[in-house]
């Protein structure tokens, strides 16, 4: 009972601390990444200034203040839970912090949320480390700072119960339940008296059910796409590996990205701010040549552009990237289909299940996608089509390509 009193104790400080730290670097995130975004889309010099800036500065910090070690996102994860020596120090707190911050608000092209993870496994391993009696559950309270910290990023308690089963834990047991349903308890309190608003604000009233296989076969494109999207961030992550100057991967990294920037500005940051354009508008899309092609060079672009954020030095991982495709995805679907099939489909149900189907693939965890996506629209009306979706998108990732971004380990040469 002492044992577990203490857990419990600990638990609630974790799910405070985490929470804490989420919501203040989403919104500071939020709030330069607006200010930035509209002085570059009033002056193009700022693409170009922007991210080799951004790169730069999280470069310095990187040697300087945090120990010359990269970030490596969740497989820092990984590596700390499947080794009882390996730690997450208590640096990769601010490092990913300060790291995730500038890479979006500069217009590195992917999102806060696996710094965020990363940072909030950080305080649980560091809780961790503090008593003795904590030693045998480093999984479960690394688990707990993750849960609070998806809790309050996305508002969705139950979604950050199930991320970190579905990709981190993958088992249950009775001090797993305990400390995650505390410290994810004590983050959604914490956001509720925060009035924290969902990230969207949309309105879903109904869906039809004639439009149940295009929604599966909007998995199933979702599928093909997350492949896309993960082996290309594998490639290009193995291709700067190979370069030796970190002040050379900067400036190639830079170029692309400020040039994709210059030619499509949605792709800027996490491109939240485009998809909420897009939900504002979806009703009234009509199919042109101009917006076929930018529908396609985002699709085309976003996984690259991702991918040399990441390989360059910048911090972040593919949540964002896969919702901000999934978006694009949907709409294109729904005002093909509605164009040229007579569908009568909803443009905007298929953006929400897009973001939904590609999110599932991306990481492996279908019911994560679920629960993530309602809790960021706050509207549970798609929850059928949602399920439905993820587990044919993620099955069709799966058959595609066993390995996620996170999964996948490197051949070594013996």
């Amino acid at each position: 009972m002492i044992k577990f009193q203490k857990l419990g104790i600990v638990s609630v400080l974790i799910g405070f601390l985490c929470a804490f730290m989420a919501v203040s670097l989403k919104r500071l995130t939020e709030h330069y990444e607006e200010i930035l975004f509209h002085k570059a889309s009033s002056n193009w010099i700022f693409f170009l200034v922007f991210p080799v800036f951004g790169l730069s500065v999280i470069y310095f910090l990187r040697q300087h203040l945090f120990k010359k070690k990269e970030n490596k996102g969740i497989k820092e994860i990984f590596e700390s839970t499947g080794s009882r020596t390996k730690k997450l120090p208590v640096y990769k707190i601010p490092s990913h912090f300060f790291n995730g911050l500038l890479t979006v608000a500069f217009g590195g092209s992917t999102g806060i949320e696996v710094s965020t993870v990363v940072a909030s496994a950080a305080i649980g391993s560091v809780a961790q480390q503090k008593e003795n009696v904590f030693k045998r559950h480093k999984t479960e309270l690394i688990c707990a700072g993750i849960a609070a910290g998806i809790t309050a990023l996305f508002c969705s308690p139950i979604a950050g119960v199930l991320f970190a089963f579905e990709v981190i834990s993958k088992k249950v047991t009775k001090t797993f339940a305990l400390t995650t349903s505390l410290s994810v308890a004590v983050a959604y309190g914490f956001i509720l008296l925060l009035d924290e608003k969902p990230l969207f604000e949309v309105s879903v009233t109904n869906w039809h059910l004639y439009a149940f296989p295009y929604f599966l076969l909007l998995g199933v494109l979702a599928g093909i796409n997350s492949v896309y999207l993960t082996k290309s961030v594998i490639y290009i992550k193995s291709k700067f590996g190979q370069i030796e100057k970190h002040s050379t991967k900067i400036l190639i990294g830079s170029a692309i990205i400020s040039l994709s920037l210059l030619v499509l500005p949605q792709l800027y940051g996490e491109g939240y701010h485009a998809i909420k354009d897009l939900f504002s508008n979806s009703d009234s899309v009509v199919l042109t040549t101009s917006f076929v092609l930018t529908m396609s060079g985002v699709l085309l672009l976003k996984p690259i552009i991702t991918s040399v954020t990441l390989a360059s030095g910048g911090d972040g991982g593919v949540f964002a990237p896969s919702m901000f495709i999934g978006a694009f995805l949907g709409l294109l679907m729904a005002s093909l289909l509605n164009t040229y099939f007579d569908a009568d489909v909803i443009p905007l149900n298929f953006m929400i299940i897009g973001m939904a189907a590609m999110l599932s693939a991306s990481i492996h965890a279908p019911f994560t996608a679920l629960f993530l996506i309602c809790g960021l629209i706050n509207n549970y009306t798609l929850f059928l089509p949602i399920l439905a979706v993820c587990l044919v998108s993620k099955t069709t990732a799966q058959l595609l390509y066993p390995y996620t971004v996170y999964s996948y380990q490197p051949k070594t040469v013996s």
